[in-house]
């Protein structure tokens, strides 16, 4: 056993999503059989996860670990593949897979530090280092990110009206007009996770960084670099901002303005969680619209 489970505050805006009181209230049975189908010693969750527990582990014979039980929405369902077909290529290695609970035991990063300790240029080096190591030409059952915006132009204009119109509404017709357009007119497609933001890249002695908690499509490279433009980790001000959005386009070749198209789009998309309003989301787009 376990245990006495405390479910981390991160994950307390879970209740007002579907399903996620029926999933919070499991977690720790959850935990407790996942433990035991691995042998695992575990510890008190880490704090820093928002759609998944995630706890330190211990395997039989020693290795440490981390496990993590994922929140069942369809951004992360393919995490597992992603990390399989990196096989610790500049992100941590899957070691276990339980796919019916939805759990994963992974590599753990030591010391674990988040790439956002470094000075914002010193980070941004780093991810240019990176994400050209996790694009990677895919088969298998990865969601497009045609497919995804499809589902993002529909629910923010409902999740908007449902949440009392918490901004103008140019930004949503914006948003839904930017997304069809970059979705029909896209480039080369390849493995893109839409949430390496800089808490996402961690300190390891394996590598100097890797990354963590993918959320994979299959896209164009110009959408992998939106989180560490959008990221709040590095900087929230409008020369943060535009500073992440120059030197990754410049320097990963990307094209800058639809870099910063899917910027607008996916911030927005990504702007309204539950009855939750991210105010920074918003701002970030009123800074690339200026």
């Amino acid at each position: 056993m376990t245990g006495a489970l405390r479910i981390p505050d991160e994950l307390t805006w879970l209740r007002a999503m579907p399903g996620g009181p029926q999933w919070l209230a499991g977690l720790p049975e959850l935990l407790d059989t996942c433990a035991r189908h691995w042998s695992l010693r575990v510890g008190p969750p880490f704090g820093y996860g928002m759609t998944s527990l995630v706890v330190p582990a211990d395997r039989p014979d020693g290795t440490p670990a981390v496990l993590k039980l994922q929140f069942p929405d369809p951004e992360s369902e393919h995490e597992a593949t992603a990390l399989h077909h990196w096989d610790g290529n500049g992100a941590v290695r899957l070691l276990a897979h339980d796919p019916d609970r939805r759990a994963l035991l992974i590599e753990r990063c030591d010391p674990g530090t988040p790439l956002h300790v470094l000075p914002p240029d010193d980070a941004l080096d780093a991810v240019v280092a990176l994400l050209p190591r996790l694009w990677r030409p895919v088969d298998g059952p990865f969601r497009s990110l045609a497919e995804a915006v499809q589902g993002w132009v529909v629910r923010l204009p409902a999740a908007w009206e449902r949440v009392g119109r918490p901004y103008e509404r140019r930004f949503v017709d914006l948003a839904v007009d930017l997304l069809t357009g970059l979705a029909g007119s896209q480039g080369e497609q390849v493995l893109v996770n839409q949430d390496l933001h800089a808490a996402n890249v961690l300190r390891a002695t394996r590598e100097p960084w890797l990354a963590i908690d993918p959320k994979p499509l299959v896209g164009e490279r110009e959408f992998s670099a939106v989180p560490m433009v959008r990221g709040v980790e590095l900087g929230h001000s409008p020369a943060a901002v535009r500073r992440r959005l120059d030197r990754l386009s410049t320097e990963l070749g990307l094209d800058r303005a639809r870099v910063r198209d899917w910027t607008i789009g996916h911030t927005m998309a990504w702007s309204i969680a539950g009855d939750t309003v991210f105010a920074d989301h918003v701002e970030i787009v009123r800074w690339l619209l200026d």
